[in-house]
């Protein structure tokens, strides 16, 4: 099928022309991309509909709020493009450009400041990862790797498979739920996937569905054909105000995808970034939503986990009780914080760790 891009909100034509003209002023600031199949899973009777929120300007998005590197990604940036946060994975960042921009995306800085982060040699990042062999998982992201050319992904895919103790190939992609078709009507990245995704050394796709109308006939079948090319297959989605901040609506999601095969791996708790106010949920709500939602779901699906991916690590939300909520690092930059758990007293306004200040006890266990 074709899918047509748009790269300007003036090309919305289910907006009116007054819409477009007031959302002009935010896509000024914060870049637009879309296309026709992600449009037209919208309700455009519907002003609140939640795939109309993760695609569609809104003025909210100038309020000023946060910074464009809330992680500090910068600081785990090792050669342009790549970054090294812990000793067993790099991420590379291999494009600027995705199959449609998220207004949420916590990595927008790549579409303000194209090229900038962006690889295009890969030669100083593949040397600087053969000569670092803890290094056992490279994720490829951006950007969408799946908006590269199949030969240009193949170039990057087989270099790092001629590096021994590179195990896992992770491909982060928002495709399957933005425009299936990519893969559906290529043949070659499929057969690529089955020629590098090995019985010993697989390649992971994390898959990007935030809400479970994007998970429709055309994006199971394209989740199908990339499982059946050998690729594994896991979900990662932050929480997000007004398009899966319901129990009921996460709860499905995660169902849904524990069904068709794709392991739900982590709710994020939304990022501090320039643009994402109007989607910040408090961490103690959205720990009760996400008790929730996983409350009356399998085993299978119940294997997500609720984190932030913090500056100085991946810290899960642990437990809440009447007065304190518990963190523990799933992962750390520093060997100091491995294992840790913190006990915090509760908060209701924090959005983000740095906003608990009462640090009661921490144990490294």
């Amino acid at each position: 099928m074709k899918v047509k891009y748009y790269t300007s909100i003036t090309q919305v034509e289910q907006l009116s022309p007054e819409e477009r003209g007031r959302l002009k002023r935010v896509e000024e600031k914060y870049r637009f991309r879309a296309n026709s199949y992600y449009l037209s899973l919208i309700d455009w009777s519907d002003p609140d509909d939640p795939i109309r929120k993760i695609i569609v300007p809104e003025e909210d998005e100038l309020e000023e709020w946060g910074t464009l590197d809330a992680s500090n990604e910068k600081s785990y940036t090792v050669a342009k493009g790549l970054q090294h946060k812990y000793p067993d994975t790099a991420l590379f960042l291999v494009n600027d450009v995705c199959g449609g921009f998220c207004r949420f995306c916590f990595r927008k800085r790549l579409f303000i400041n194209v090229g900038a982060e962006v690889i295009r040699d890969i030669t100083p990042q593949l040397d600087y990862i053969r000569t670092h062999k803890e290094i056992t998982n490279v994720l490829l992201t951006g950007g969408d790797p799946l908006l590269l050319s199949t030969e240009k992904l193949e170039k990057i895919v087989s270099s790092l498979r001629e590096i021994d103790h590179v195990q896992i190939i992770r491909i982060g992609s928002k495709i399957p739920a933005f425009n299936p078709y990519r893969i559906i009507d290529d043949p070659d990245l499929l057969k690529m996937i089955r020629k590098y995704s090995t019985k010993e050394k697989k390649i992971y796709v994390m898959t990007q569905f935030n809400h479970p109308r994007e998970l429709t006939r055309e994006a199971i079948e394209a989740v199908n054909l990339l499982k059946d090319a050998g690729a594994v297959l896991c979900n990662q989605t932050p929480l997000l105000r007004g398009i899966n901040d319901d129990p009921e609506v996460l709860g499905e999601l995660l169902d849904r995808l524990s069904f068709v095969g794709v392991t739900p791996y982590y709710v994020f708790q939304n990022r501090p970034v320039s643009g994402n106010r109007k989607f910040a949920v408090p961490i103690e709500e959205g720990y009760e939503i996400f008790t929730k939602a996983i409350s009356n779901i399998s085993g299978v699906a119940k294997r997500v986990r609720y984190v932030m991916s913090h500056r100085t690590g991946k810290i899960e939300i642990a437990a809440l009780t009447k007065n304190f909520i518990v963190f523990k690092y799933h992962r750390a930059h520093d060997e100091k914080n491995r294992r840790k758990v913190m006990v915090y007293k509760r908060n209701s306004q924090a959005l983000w760790f740095d906003d608990y200040s009462e640090l009661l006890e921490e144990y490294t266990v």
